[in-house]
């Protein structure tokens, strides 16, 4: 049965970049999705599935139920764009000023609704069911799977499976991670409250620049020195913004950054000592500090059953060659939510543009995908959900 499936869902690849390419052109930010959502509802409801609208706000959930009672298993799409100027030069180009889908998720929205398509076409031959989840918001916190999740889109679901296009890997090639495989991302404001004045008499004021640079400073032994050198942590600050002005000390300074991590323990010790150095950084100089910490989402917690099948379907199907084992990332993805309520696995597949010079990574303004990745992400999909619900090839 598979190799019938995968040869009608090769014959759908046309439709399927018809499809990617009509989403490219038309790019919805995070949480402002409005049409994206309904052309996902209308495609899936024209293949007699059971769709739900509105999920979690804007999410899309459709359900296949299979010609014989068994599991079900899921699988997820993200379908939000980015704030950002597209600068290819295609005929499917932004028609959205400032607006672009910078980071494959119109393909991997493309690629899921067929893979509906072909398998609602073999429906009476599966045994369980698949649910197609289409998220909305995945690129800003707090994401749009925890309300998702919130709103039922995984009861019943006994395993969950997730992936994402590569820009910077070659055509096809899977990266897997069991355990741990993306972090917790949490990002932080730092609110430096000093007392200005004149640049040229410093001695009278209590100067939040000056502090701010020694913040900056002190936060970087959080890692190196309070967190244990076995476990992976990061503190970045990013932004550093203080007056505007050449002879004037400011009253206050921000500092904004992100703290990246994998174990909720860790988790929390990073975000105790960022409170804990601010404060008394600033109190040891005359200044005050808020601090505004927010959780974003949670780690990516692979299950080494599934993301170990996942891999050998990818073997079978692509080669050894172009499956491989990935290390931990300190990026981080709201699929983990789907997680927390059943195994499952994220993985990577690659879609390098065929000329080395059209690669760029995500969330640039030139980023792009050979739009084969869709069968390739579709067919890895596909075989999985076989796999996973028994079936016999044949």
């Amino acid at each position: 049965m598979q190799d019938k499936i995968f040869e009608r869902f090769e014959a759908l690849f046309p439709d399927m970049v018809e499809f990617r390419r009509d989403l490219h052109m038309y790019p919805e930010l995070s949480f402002h999705e409005v049409d994206t959502p309904k052309k996902v509802a209308t495609f899936l409801k024209a293949l007699g599935l059971e769709v739900q609208t509105e999920v979690g706000e804007r999410g899309v959930v459709a359900t296949l139920r299979g010609g014989k009672p068994g599991k079900t298993v899921a699988l997820r799409a993200d379908f939000d764009a980015l704030p950002i100027h597209e600068e290819n030069e295609v005929p499917y180009r932004s028609k959205v000023d400032g607006v672009m889908h910078a980071c494959g998720h119109d393909v991997h929205t493309s690629g899921l609704l067929h893979v509906a398509k072909v398998l609602s076409e073999f429906r009476e031959q599966l045994t369980g069911n698949v649910v197609f989840i289409h998220q909305f918001a995945e690129e800003l916190v707090p994401g749009g799977a925890k309300f998702m999740v919130e709103d039922g889109c995984m009861e019943g679901v006994d395993a969950v499976f997730g992936a994402h296009v590569n820009s910077k890997e070659p055509l096809g090639r899977v990266g897997h991670c069991a355990g741990p495989s993306m972090a917790n991302g949490d990002n932080f404001e730092i609110t430096i409250h000093g007392a200005g004045g004149h640049a040229g008499m410093p001695h009278l004021t209590v100067d939040p620049v000056a502090i701010g640079g020694q913040l900056m400073s002190s936060l970087q032994q959080i890692v190196s020195r309070q967190t244990d050198p076995l476990e992976a942590a990061v503190v970045t600050v990013a932004t550093f913004q203080a007056g505007d002005s050449f002879n004037v000390i400011p009253d206050t300074a921000l500092l904004k950054g992100t703290a990246r991590t994998f174990k909720p323990d860790v988790r929390e010790n990073v975000e105790a000592s960022i409170r804990s150095v601010a404060r008394s950084t600033c109190e040891g100089l005359g200044a005050s500090a808020t601090v505004n910490y927010i959780k974003g989402y949670p780690a990516v917690v692979n299950d080494e059953a599934e993301t170990a099948r996942i891999a050998r379907v990818a073997r079978s199907l692509f080669g050894e060659d172009l499956v491989y084992e990935m290390t931990p990332m300190m990026g981080m993805e709201d699929f983990s939510y789907y997680l927390h309520k059943a195994p499952g696995a994220f993985v990577w597949v690659g879609g390098a543009m065929p000329d080395p010079s059209d690669v760029y990574p995500h969330h640039h303004p030139k980023f792009n995908v050979d739009e084969e990745a869709m069968l390739r992400i579709g067919k890895l999909f596909i075989g999985t959900v076989l796999d996973y619900l028994g079936e016999e090839a044949s």
